[in-house]
């Protein structure tokens, strides 16, 4: 779980243990090669101290957001797979080997991200019942009936999602509620909460890391799809047959 993400540029900087760790680099005697502040702050994330994976994300925040809307064309998906791409990152920090830069590590993730998104995109198909077809795809019309099971489930996971946001503490809730409930850009969520784009940003994705861990408390094997499942033919109005 993610509880301490937060950048330099945020509102609260980094804890003390990273920013001790950075002066001291600066500080260090001369004539004794060491390694460099960035690769501290690496060994440091993968320790677990969430201050030190902060300050590596702002720092490269800029560059992949800029590779992401130039992948994406699209500033706010592209912010979300930065955003998705971060989390990931972290998930996966014991992963990096420092045989490359932990920049062009981070961007790797990002285009993954920005790549999955682009073939969901293109794997979305919509056909119009009112133009002719020359294809050969053949549509079935599903009932709309909902299944009292379904609704039970649907009832549940929204009781369930409820709860849980409500047990995330204010500071990383509201950011949360701001951007993926009420849909409002991230500028002016910062602006309500008066803090800096970054800060917000950051907010964020330790809101939803802390749902994500949250929510997988409750997951089977499947993890959230365990909870979001329902039959297809309640969730589409058309089925393509083959």
């Amino acid at each position: 779980m993610v509880d301490n993400i937060e950048g330099k540029s945020g509102d609260n900087a980094i804890g003390p243990d990273a920013d001790a760790m950075v002066k001291s680099l600066a500080e260090g005697s001369a004539g004794e090669p060491g390694p460099s502040a960035e690769e501290q702050l690496v060994a440091s994330a993968k320790r677990g101290n969430k201050e030190a994976f902060g300050e590596l994300i702002q720092r490269h925040r800029n560059g992949c957001l800029k590779r992401a809307t130039l992948m994406i064309h699209n500033r706010s998906d592209a912010e979300d797979e930065v955003q998705n791409a971060f989390l990931r990152a972290f998930q996966r920090i014991e992963q990096f080997r420092g045989e490359g830069s932990f920049a062009a590590w981070l961007n790797r993730i990002v285009e993954n991200q920005c790549l999955m998104r682009i073939r969901e995109a293109r794997n979305s198909h919509f056909v119009y019942l009112d133009e002719s077809n020359d294809s050969n795809v053949r549509l079935e019309l599903v009932g709309q009936t909902a299944d009292p099971e379904d609704d039970l489930g649907v009832e549940e996971v929204v009781t369930l999602l409820r709860r849980e946001v409500s047990r995330i503490p204010p500071l990383l809730r509201n950011v949360m509620l701001l951007r993926d409930l009420d849909q409002i850009p991230m500028p002016d969520v910062a602006d309500r909460l008066g803090v800096s784009v970054p800060a917000a940003k950051s907010r964020l994705l330790r809101a939803r890391t802390e749902l994500r861990s949250r929510i997988s408390k409750h997951c089977g094997r499947k993890g959230a799809a365990t909870l979001t499942h329902m039959s297809r033919y309640s969730q589409a109005a058309y089925a393509r047959a083959s």
